[in-house]
């Protein structure tokens, strides 16, 4: 039996191999730590109070906020009483970006945030459970003496959440209330240079519409992007990356058509391993520089999802299929009670997300934290799915537990051999047993990473409580999977070597023609009869034959 790289390549090239790795691992987290700029930038904009003075609103007109054809502003809303200015007339207008820059497709997407100033007085105080109702229109240009080109227009619906943290006294009037920051504006791509934003509060007594929201003296947005510098590292990287995973799969998986045997479930899994690695490496995005193609979040969201849920499957098969015993092993459907909870997982993720970027595809005000129901919701999600990746750590740190007793019971038979094949299979055990530790601690910084992204993806939702995460964190962990997929294909891959026949046929170690077979009785009986990658995966499946 040839066996795999893992357990016929000498101790010295596989040393040399690691250290390589982890070179690679150490350059993938100095590349963001050092290179790269932070992952995101967010820059703060005050609305200008515009006046429209229009009488009748037969087709759109922007307000500029500045430049040669601003608006007529008003400073606040006490000059706009004194001039007998509605307001509905008033229109908060922001330009994205701030004067003398421009924005870039490099940029990627564009959040925004919204946060009123509201100032209490003892006869317009905020009701509770207060909504805001805002007209709100989005335009682009790509210079600066074009016209605005509406890009979107809707009605949307806030809720205010509000506290005052004085006395609510005559004395008090004019303080703030400090209110939470609310969503407002999601766009999947920065194809533009321009952007600008008109933003109305229209007031209906009658249909209680902006009724009971206070007295808003101010609108505040703040408006986030991913860096440009951080976009052409990441590019750079998922560059390079593919052909790297491409390249070592089409390798392993043409060593594993020249067997003899046909492939076995553990290595069909790893080539879909591979297989998914691709898929969440291919650059595509580099299409989105020169492409408006607002659907990139979502598509990205769900190669990410794809990607999650092959790697955890994969580790749950990894790990049973050195634990079954040959009646169960080389069977996917064995497996459905693990695998089925991570793609139903992966499943409501993806419906998660559906339901929030898809439909902001064609409303990019819309947001499920909008809502009472909404937020509820999304908080469950985010506080579920990081207990249940918790929960699947412990779980595949206990299948862990049980391989290595699985192997420790193995090892009994071990000193009834002679020392040369003893010390040839106290090696084989030692290098999966350090294999399973790399697992669990890459396993271990996906969990962390899957935890801290959903945190932080919903980071303004919860209030002062954020998670920041630089950019060496990003590159790192991206690192570590195409490091450790590409690892998992090269150790699991057959090897050339046929220093395990010599060993079984006893004439190269002990020079005794018949007493090889009574010390290895108990570990070689069955190897040649089963079917596997490594001899360390016949070894502990042994039990159903004997």
């Amino acid at each position: 039996m040839a066996g795999a790289i893992i357990e016929n390549m000498s101790t010295k090239k596989l040393v040399i191999v690691g250290v390589t790795l982890l070179l690679f691992q150490a350059f993938a987290f100095m590349v963001g730590g050092l290179i790269a700029p932070s992952p995101t930038t967010a820059v703060h904009y005050l609305a200008t109070k515009c006046v429209d003075t229009t009488k009748h609103r037969q087709e759109t007109k922007w307000f500029m906020p500045w430049g040669p054809n601003q608006c007529d502003k008003i400073r606040t809303f006490d000059e706009a009483m004194a001039k007998k200015i509605e307001a509905n007339n008033i229109v908060f207008a922001v330009h994205i970006p701030l004067p003398n820059k421009e924005m870039s497709p490099w940029f990627q997407f564009m959040l925004v945030i919204l946060q009123f100033d509201i100032a209490f007085k003892m006869y317009n105080q905020i009701e509770d459970g207060a909504l805001a109702t805002i007209d709100v229109g989005l335009a682009y240009r790509d210079d600066t003496v074009s016209e605005w080109t509406e890009m979107a227009h809707s009605y949307e619906q806030r809720k205010l959440s509000c506290n005052f943290t004085t006395a609510k006294t005559f004395e008090n009037e004019g303080r703030y209330y400090e209110c939470d920051l609310l969503p407002f504006m999601e766009v999947g791509s920065v194809a533009h240079k321009y952007y600008l934003l008109n933003i109305r509060l229209p007031v209906n007594e009658r249909k209680k519409v902006n009724v009971g929201i206070g007295e808003i003296k101010d609108i505040r947005l703040v408006s986030i992007h991913q860096n440009g510098g951080f976009t052409k590292v990441w590019f750079a990287m998922k560059t390079f990356l593919t052909p790297s995973i491409l390249i070592i799969m089409i390798w392993y998986w043409r060593r594993i058509t020249l067997m003899s045997r046909p492939p076995v479930l553990l290595e069909k899994v790893i080539l879909a391993l591979g297989i998914s690695m691709t898929f969440i490496n291919i650059p595509v995005e580099w299409f989105s520089v020169g492409f408006n193609w607002t659907w990139m979040l979502l598509f990205g969201d769900i190669r990410q999802g794809v990607f999650y849920s092959m790697l955890l499957s994969f580790w749950i098969i990894f790990c049973g299929e050195h634990l079954m015993d040959q009646t169960e092993r080389n069977r996917f459907s064995v497996y459905w009670k693990q695998v089925g909870p991570i793609v139903f997982g992966s499943f409501c993720l993806f419906i998660f997300d559906m339901c929030e970027r898809g439909v902001q595809l064609t409303n990019p005000f819309y947001s499920i934290w909008a809502s009472d129901v909404g937020t509820e919701l999304a908080m469950a999600f985010i506080i579920v799915a990081g207990i249940c990746a918790c929960l699947y750590f412990l779980f595949l740190c206990f299948m862990v537990f049980q391989v290595f007793r699985n192997i420790s019971g193995k090892r009994t038979s071990l000193p009834a051999m002679s020392k040369a094949r003893r010390l040839h299979y106290e090696g084989l055990i030692f290098r999966f047993k350090f294999l399973m530790l790399v697992t669990l601690t890459c396993a271990a910084m996906t969990v962390i990473f899957f935890i801290i992204s959903q945190v932080n993806e919903g980071h303004w939702h919860w209030g002062e409580h954020t998670v920041q995460v630089n950019s060496a964190f990003f590159t790192g962990i991206y690192g570590m999977w195409n490091l450790y997929v590409f690892a998992i294909m090269f150790l699991y891959a057959p090897s050339h070597k046929r220093y395990g026949d010599e060993q079984s046929s006893g004439q190269c170690i002990t020079g005794d023609t018949g007493g090889n077979s009574g010390e290895d009785i108990q570990l070689t009986t069955t190897i040649t009869h089963v079917d596997g990658p490594t001899e360390i995966y016949k070894m502990t499946g042994k039990e159903a034959q004997e």
